[in-house]
């Protein structure tokens, strides 16, 4: 029977909300994905790959990247309207956080960042230039997708991924998702036994604490304190709450879509195709400004953070559900040799930097370790998953820092954004791309030794 409305959409939601539920199933019940903290989205993920490669569920990869992509600049919107309430960070502030520890540990995050970004776009673009000596091509930016997926997480894999299919890339997104999928491997089975070694070294600021168990299963128990989700700060007898806080998310994705689109007429040619890909930047700023006009009007205490926080969440963990199965096994298959090579290397050179700069630091070593490793391996809810282990309580600062890093590493990633795009919009050599990456690297070092965030090793 056939029915009077597409019902496309919605199937695909329903298939993605089947392996969220999935994956919740098993997080509670398989000690093993408990171990390494495997989140439900990610488990679901790895369900939906399955079915989907296998052909048992027929949903396009087409599909679920278009859902993913959305999702993903929704995401960005809903954090640019999200004001910062939480106490610690408050308190931190009013203490001045730019002249204290807190600035310094942010700092060293945000420059291990962007150290650890170019590092990862070298060794992929070195790999394309000995690919290519040995008579095999590989697309000039082939190997930035493994930063984008590693650093970025699958969002950015994705976005820019389908931008380059556009000017020539074929399978760009399944090969940066690919990447992104290795690098969430990478947060969680070198992470986690990364966190318990630094425990078991004594280095944790705290000291060692079980974790609970609530936090490992990912259920609540029955009978716990609820958490508030948020407050209603609009009378339902005139609109529901989630409801307004989503209609703002809509406003700003609209105005953000003909914003790029307005600009892409203007610049034209591969440079508008180009403009799609920072669709989620563009976002990001427009939200914040948004926000700060309803300040400006009074309105502004409608946004509540809490609920915005929720439409974050439930966002990235679709998208990390949609887009472990947009991954195509046979196109991973045909380029394993490079995505092998390009994984394990930066796997493990990612992982040698953080802790050889980690050892250096003049406090709380283990806990910003941990958190920034997660960090430049999957997405910033990897590296405070992994700061939970060593601290459970979050006593320490390193939870505010990572929150402050991700406003002072963006004078870094910007240009490492426009770097990626170099050998398509300016025409620049994949060698001299290279070259200014390991530029970014190394003031970014110097800048360690400057703002004196490193110094003899620890331990």
């Amino acid at each position: 029977m056939n029915s009077p409305f597409p019902f496309d959409s919605l199937l695909v939601f329903g298939f993605l909300s089947i392996l969220l539920l999935s994956g919740t199933l098993i997080r509670a019940k398989v000690l093993f994905v408990q171990r390494y903290l495997f989140p439900s989205c990610l488990i679901g993920g790895v369900i939906g790959s399955i079915l989907v490669n296998t052909d048992l569920v027929k949903i396009g990869s087409t599909q679920l990247e278009t859902f993913a992509f959305h999702l993903f600049n929704l995401s960005f919107i809903s954090i640019g309207l999200t004001r910062d309430t939480n106490t610690q960070q408050s308190s931190a502030r009013k203490g001045n956080i730019f002249k204290g520890n807190i600035f310094k540990g942010s700092v060293w995050m945000a420059l291990t960042q962007g150290i650890t970004f170019p590092i990862q776009a070298i060794i992929g673009g070195l790999t394309v230039l000995v690919f290519a000596f040995f008579g095999t091509d590989l697309f000039a930016t082939f190997g930035f997708l493994a930063p984008l997926g590693f650093n970025e997480g699958p969002g950015q894999a994705l976005s820019f991924g389908k931008v380059w299919e556009g000017v020539g890339f074929d399978h760009a997104v399944t090969i940066g998702l690919t990447f992104a999928a290795v690098g969430f491997i990478f947060a969680f089975f070198i992470g986690v036994p990364l966190a318990n070694w630094g425990l078991r070294k004594g280095l944790a600021t705290g000291g060692q604490k079980s974790l609970p168990k609530e936090f490992l299963r990912g259920l609540r128990p029955q009978n716990s304190e609820p958490e508030s989700a948020g407050q209603l700060n609009l009378h339902s007898s005139n609109i529901d709450s989630m409801a307004f806080q989503t209609a703002v998310v809509g406003l700003v994705y609209l105005l953000t879509y003909f914003a790029v689109d307005s600009l892409g007429k203007l610049a034209g040619g591969d440079v508008a195709k180009m403009l799609w890909g920072f669709f989620f930047f563009f976002g990001l700023a427009i939200s914040i400004l948004v926000r700060w006009i309803m300040d400006r009007l009074n309105f502004g205490y409608l946004l509540d953070p809490g609920l915005q926080k929720r439409i974050t969440g439930w966002s990235v963990d679709y998208l990390i559900v949609a887009t472990i199965p947009a991954i195509q096994l046979a196109i991973v298959w045909k380029f394993i040799l490079p995505i092998a090579f390009i994984s394990i290397t930066n796997g493990v050179l990612t992982l040698l930097v953080v802790v050889y700069l980690g050892r250096r630091l003049l406090s709380e070593n283990l806990e910003r370790m941990v958190s920034i490793f997660g960090t430049v391996t999957g997405t910033a809810t990897c590296g405070l998953l992994l700061l939970r282990i060593v601290d459970p309580e979050f006593k320490t600062s390193a939870v505010i820092e990572l929150a402050l890093m991700n406003l002072l590493v963006l004078p870094i990633l910007f240009p490492c954004m426009m770097l990626v795009n170099a050998p398509l919009w300016w025409d620049l050599s994949l060698g001299i791309t290279l070259l200014a990456f390991a530029g970014i690297a190394v003031i970014c070092f110097v800048l360690m030794k400057l703002f004196k965030v490193i110094d003899q090793p620890k331990f």
